[in-house]
């Protein structure tokens, strides 16, 4: 089995090539990316089953000749509302199936314009099975099924600050607390402030209570539309500790991150201080999601919680690779371009995933 890592250096990325490496089925993992210097060090680390190549994102014909004989390619180049499209695009070319980590809402809706090419080229696509969209989707999904009637299902996510976490990183959390996002109220989609809409959450520990805000990831505008019936589904984020959200939502009422060019100088002034240590200071290492599924069973009424913990990029990468697994071993193939509740059974997947160390909470 070949795989394609794109992005392959980034920090969320080097976990999943570690996964790959380990299988004794996948016998040659191509670590593309543009950094091809940094991918040559990362592939002799990782040893013979390794190969580096150099990928351009912003050139389609680049990413379809890298992952044209590949049994799948893994998505970690971000930002996503800048490239997933393009991506996608590019591997329905190359006919090669794609699982990503894609965490934006309106990347999301621009993928999924894709999905008639997908389908016309027999390609499976995955836009988004990291932990938050991914995990957050199934757990959504296993609350919807648990229920005779499920009416409302509220999507909480939380990272700590003391993570490792790239400028691609940054430049997402600047998108999502700027700007508009779409949530789904009383049965249709309505446009809301991102930073708005404050509550307090009970996370698992070590996270505890932390406050959450609208943000721009996906989860509120793919559940709703692959499990029909929902009168609300909602999408929180917050971070620990709390002043960096209010410090990302802040610059972004200022019209500081309302534009691609904004968030990328903004995010590289960030950077530095990121290395430095400076908001890890007071920070967890682990991040956290939050799924409450609300509705009728048994004639009665129903609340389910279901949660998880980890470090952000486990949590992110395994699923990732178990999704990638999947397809390239012939245990999934739906073409056509998924979120994850629309690609996966959660009773079939989450344990897999459980299996690989990822930490799930259920309470129904």
């Amino acid at each position: 089995m070949k795989v394609c890592v794109l992005g392959g250096c980034g920090d969320m990325a080097k976990v999943a090539v570690r996964l790959l490496n380990g299988e004794q089925d996948v016998n040659e993992i191509i670590i593309a990316d543009l950094n091809v210097d940094k991918a040559e060090a990362f592939a002799k680390e990782i040893g013979a089953k390794a190969t580096a190549v150099k990928v351009d994102a912003m050139d389609p014909k680049s990413v379809s000749g890298v992952v044209a004989d590949s049994d799948v390619a893994l998505g970690f180049i971000g930002p996503f509302y800048m490239f997933e499209k393009k991506i996608i695009g590019a591997c329905i070319d190359a006919k090669t199936p794609y699982v990503s980590i894609c965490d934006d809402y309106d990347a999301y809706l621009d993928a999924i314009t894709m999905d008639a090419p997908a389908k016309a080229a027999d390609v499976t696509i995955i836009a988004g099975l990291g932990n938050s969209p991914g995990i957050t989707n199934l757990l959504a999904k296993k609350g919807y099924q648990s229920m005779d009637e499920c009416r409302k299902i509220h999507i909480q996510w939380a990272g700590g600050s003391n993570e490792d976490v790239g400028l691609a990183n940054i430049k997402h959390v600047l998108h999502i607390f700027s700007g508009h996002t779409l949530q789904w109220k009383n049965g249709k989609e309505v446009k809301v402030k991102t930073g708005m809409g404050r509550k307090v959450v009970e996370f698992p520990a070590p996270m505890g209570k932390l406050p959450v805000y609208y943000t721009g990831h996906a989860e509120s505008v793919s559940v709703p539309r692959n499990l029909p019936g929902l009168d609300e589904v909602t999408l929180h984020g917050g971070i620990h500790p709390p002043y960096i959200a209010a410090l990302a939502t802040t610059v972004g009422l200022l019209g500081l991150t309302n534009t691609p060019e904004k968030r990328d100088k903004l995010a590289n002034f960030f950077l530095p201080i990121e290395n430095s240590g400076v908001f890890g200071k007071g920070g967890l290492d682990k991040s956290v999601f939050r799924i409450d599924a609300y509705g009728k069973k048994n004639g009665k009424s129903a609340h389910h919680t279901y949660s998880g913990v980890g470090h952000i990029a486990d949590i992110t990468s395994i699923p990732a690779v178990e999704g990638a697994l999947m397809i390239a071993r012939g245990q999934l193939n739906k073409p056509g371009v998924h979120a994850a509740e629309s690609a996966l059974e959660p009773d079939d997947f989450l344990p897999r995933i459980q299996q690989r160390g990822v930490e799930l909470f259920f309470k129904e």
